[in-house]
C-alpha cells in the first residue's frame, strides 16, 4: 500500500482512506491537494492531463486492491488449515478410540469421518457456541420469539434399538399389529403451522426389535389390517425394513418428508392363529407356503399323567407369582384344579390346556378364599367359583326346567310308552352349555312313504341330522329285508322343538322310539337315550355326554328320583364321563343309573325288557322277540297293503264286465 501510495504522488495524487472505499485528489505543484476552484481554473489541456494520470492511478489502486485481498485470502487460508490442525489435534484421539469400538462396521466408520469432517469445517460454530448459527435474519420484528434450529443436533445419534442389556435373540410379541408398529414412523412436530421433522423423530417399529431374533404375532390381529400383511410380505420377501408412509404403501401421495434407508433384517416369524385361519391363507394366498414353511399343530388337551398333573400344580404357583391377587392352593384346591381342567377336556384321561379358562376359575376361586379370609384355596372354593360361575350364566337353562317342571315343556320320567324315547341335547350359549331333555316320537303306519323325517320336511333339520335318518333306513334294510322289500311308512319327530335341529347324536334315539312302534312295545320313559348309530347297529360316540347327564338328571330330581331312572350312553363315552359329585353319589346309592351300551340290540333290550331276537339259519326271529314282533307287524302292513290294492281293483273289474254287457 506504500508503495501504492508513493507511485500515485509521482503521478501527481494523493490517496485518501475513508470508510466507503479509497478517494484519489489531484496535487499541485507544491504537493498540495488540489482545490475544486484551483482545478477550475486551469487549461483545458492540464485537466486532460490529471484526469489521464487519474485513470492510471485508478488502474493502480485496482490492482494493488486485489492484491490485498489475494493476500487476505491466503491469510485467512493459512489460518483456517492451523486452525484445522489443531482441531483434528485435539478431536483425532476420541475419533480413534470410537472407530477401534466400531471396527468393521462400514456405515459407522464412514459416519465417524463425516462427523469429523463436518466439526472441522465448522469451528466458528463450536466456538461461539451454537449462538451465531441459531441467527436468522428476519425481514422484519416479529412480537414473539421464532424457536431456532440447534446446531449440535445434527451430531446425535438416533438409537432406534439397543439390545445391549439383552440375553440372547430378542424375542417380541407385538399384540397390536398396526403398520406403523411394525414398519416404524417418522414423527411430526407443528412449528408456526407446518408440520416439521428430522431425522431424530424416526421411530423404530417390531421388525426392527426383532432383527436377529423372534418376532411373534397374532393372525386374528395381523389379519384385521390388510395393509401390514401386504407390507410383511414385501419386508420378507426383500430382506429389508422400509420406513414410510403407510399412504405411500397404499400408493397415495403425501408431503415431502424423511425416507430413511432401509435396514437389512434377518428374522424368524410365527404367527399364531386358528387352524382355520391357516387353511384359507394356505388355499388362497399363493406367497404364504414359501414365506411359511413350518407349521406346529397345538392341541387343546394332554394326557392325564402323574406328570402333567404336577405341571398344573407348577402353573398355579406361577399365576400365584405373576398376579399377587392370586392366593396359593391347597392340595385339595389343587386336586379340584385338575379335575375342572379334566372336565374342560370332557375326558378322563385328558387334561385341558385351555389355560384362559382355568386363570378365570383361579382368580374367582381366590376371591371367594379372601371373602372368607382363608391363607389358601381349598377345593370348597374352587368348587363355589364353578358353582357361581353357572349361576351366572344359567337364566335359559333354568327356564327350560322351569317349564319341564310345570309340564309346558313335556319330558316323562316314569311309566311307559310305546314309540316314545327320552332324547338328549346340548344347547350352547356362549361358554355355558347345558343339557336338554327332549321327547322324541315315531309312527308307523300302513303305506309306501317310507321313513319321513318331520324335522326335515319342516325345513328345520341339518344335513348331519338328515344323514342320520338315512343311516336308520340303512339299518332296518339291512336286519329286516334281506329276502324281501321294507314296506311301511312311518314319521319320527322331535316334539315341541321349534328351531333348527342338527347332528346325528339322537339316531340311535330315533331308531329306538322307530323299533318300539314297529314292535308296539312300550319303552320306559324313565330313562333317556343319547348315541348315534351306524348302518350295522353299532352305537357310536357323541359330544356333551356329561352336559346331558346333567340335564336330565335335574329333570328327574325336581320330579322324584324314584331308582328306576337313568340315561343310555354309548360305551365309547364311558371314559368321558366327569359327573359331579351329586351325581355319581346318586348312582352310588341307586336312585340314578348311567348305562353303557355298544348295539343296538343291546340298548332297545334295556329299553323295553324284550330280547332283541337273534335270526336262526333261514333268517327268521323268534315270535316273542322284538325283531319277531316287527316281522309280524310288517306282514300284517304288507297284507293290509295287498287288501287294500285287491279292494281298488275289483270295482274297476265290474265296471269292465257292465261296459261289456
Amino acid at each position: 500500500l506504500e508503495s501504492m501510495e508513493a507511485k500515485a504522488r509521482e503521478l501527481g495524487f494523493s490517496i485518501q482512506r475513508t470508510p466507503i472505499g479509497i478517494n484519489t485528489l489531484p496535487l499541485d505543484s507544491s504537493g498540495e491537494p488540489l482545490s475544486q476552484e484551483d482545478y477550475t481554473a486551469l487549461s483545458e489541456e492540464e485537466q486532460e492531463s490529471i484526469r489521464s494520470r487519474q485513470g492510471e492511478v485508478q488502474s493502480l489502486i485496482q490492482e494493488r486492491m486485489q492484491e490485498v485481498a489475494r493476500l487476505d485470502e491466503e491469510r485467512e487460508a493459512k489460518i483456517k488449515d492451523l486452525a484445522r490442525e489443531a482441531v483434528l489435534f485435539m478431536v483425532e484421539p476420541h475419533f480413534g478410540a470410537l472407530r477401534s469400538s466400531y471396527d468393521g462396521l462400514t456405515k459407522v466408520l464412514a459416519f465417524l469421518d463425516a462427523v469429523k469432517a463436518d466439526i472441522v469445517e465448522n469451528i466458528d460454530v463450536f466456538r461461539n457456541g451454537g449462538a451465531q448459527a441459531r441467527k436468522m435474519p428476519m425481514p422484519m420484528p416479529m412480537p414473539f420469539q421464532i424457536p431456532q434450529a440447534d446446531p449440535f443436533k445434527k451430531y446425535s445419534v438416533n438409537v432406534l434399538v439397543d439390545n445391549a442389556k439383552t440375553e440372547g435373540a430378542p424375542v417380541i410379541v407385538e399384540q397390536n399389529a398396526t403398520y406403523p408398529n411394525l414398519f416404524g414412523s417418522v414423527d411430526r412436530r407443528v412449528q408456526m403451522g407446518v408440520a416439521v421433522t428430522d431425522f431424530t423423530m424416526i421411530k423404530p417399529g417390531s421388525l426392527h426389535r426383532a432383527n436377529g431374533g423372534y418376532l411373534v404375532l397374532n393372525a386374528n390381529n395381523l389379519f384385521r389390517l390388510g395393509i401390514s400383511w401386504e407390507a410383511l410380505k414385501i419386508a420378507l420377501k426383500r430382506g429389508e425394513i422400509h420406513i414410510e408412509d403407510p399412504w405411500q404403501m397404499l400408493g397415495y401421495s403425501t408431503t415431502e418428508g424423511l425416507r430413511p434407508e432401509p435396514v437389512p433384517f434377518r428374522i424368524k416369524l410365527v404367527i399364531i392363529g386358528s387352524p382355520y385361519i391357516y387353511e384359507l391363507l394356505y388355499q388362497y394366498d399363493e406367497d404364504f407356503a414359501k414365506l411359511f414353511s413350518v407349521k406346529a399343530d397345538f392341541g387343546m388337551e394332554m394326557d392325564r399323567t402323574p406328570e402333567n398333573e404336577q405341571a398344573m400344580a407348577r402353573f398355579l404357583g406361577t399365576c400365584c407369582h405373576q398376579d399377587p391377587n392370586v392366593i396359593s392352593f391347597s392340595p385339595s384346591g389343587v386336586a379340584e384344579m385338575v379335575e375342572h381342567a379334566a372336565e374342560l377336556a370332557g375326558d378322563q384321561t385328558k387334561l385341558s390346556c385351555q389355560f384362559g379358562s382355568l386363570v378365570s376359575v383361579v382368580k374367582e376361586a381366590s376371591f371367594w378364599a379372601r371373602q372368607e379370609a382363608s391363607e389358601l384355596v381349598t377345593a370348597a372354593h374352587v368348587r363355589k367359583a364353578l358353582d357361581q360361575r353357572d349361576y351366572r350364566h344359567n337364566r335359559i337353562d333354568e327356564k327350560i326346567q322351569e317349564m319341564i317342571e310345570r309340564g309346558t315343556i313335556l319330558v316323562d320320567t316314569d311309566g311307559e310308552r310305546a314309540g316314545q324315547v327320552n332324547g338328549l341335547a346340548v344347547l350352547q350359549m356362549g361358554n355355558y352349555a347345558f343339557g336338554k331333555p327332549s321327547r322324541i316320537t315315531a309312527s308307523v303306519y300302513a303305506g309306501k312313504g317310507g321313513i319321513v323325517d318331520i324335522e326335515r320336511e319342516a325345513k328345520l333339520g341339518g344335513k348331519t341330522h338328515t344323514k342320520g335318518i338315512m343311516i336308520l333306513k340303512g339299518y332296518l334294510g339291512e336286519k329286516l329285508a334281506k329276502t324281501r322289500p321294507l314296506s311301511f311308512a312311518a314319521s319320527v319327530a322331535f316334539e315341541q322343538s321349534y328351531s333348527m335341529i342338527d347332528g346325528d347324536s339322537a339316531s340311535s334315539t330315533e331308531l329306538y322310539a322307530l323299533l318300539s312302534s314297529l314292535a308296539e312295545l312300550p319303552i320306559r320313559q324313565g330313562l333317556a337315550v343319547t348315541g348315534s348309530v351306524n348302518q350295522k347297529g353299532d352305537v357310536q360316540a357323541i359330544g356333551g355326554v356329561n352336559q346331558k347327564i346333567d340335564g336330565f338328571y335335574r329333570v328327574c330330581k325336581a320330579k322324584g328320583l324314584t331308582g328306576e331312572q337313568g340315561v343310555v350312553i354309548p360305551n365309547a363315552n364311558a371314559a368321558n364321563l366327569m359327573l359331579c359329585r351329586e351325581i355319581v353319589s346318586a348312582v352310588e346309592s341307586g336312585k340314578f343309573h348311567i348305562y353303557a351300551v355298544s348295539t343296538i340290540d343291546e340298548g332297545i333290550e334295556l329299553l323295553t325288557g324284550v330280547p332283541a331276537g337273534a335270526p336262526d339259519e333261514e333268517g327268521n326271529f323268534p315270535e316273542d322277540s322284538i325283531y319277531g314282533r316287527i316281522v309280524c307287524r310288517l306282514e300284517e302292513i304288507e297284507q293290509a297293503m295287498k287288501d287294500a290294492k285287491k279292494g281298488d281293483e275289483e270295482p274297476s273289474q265290474d265296471a269292465s264286465e257292465s261296459s261289456a254287457a
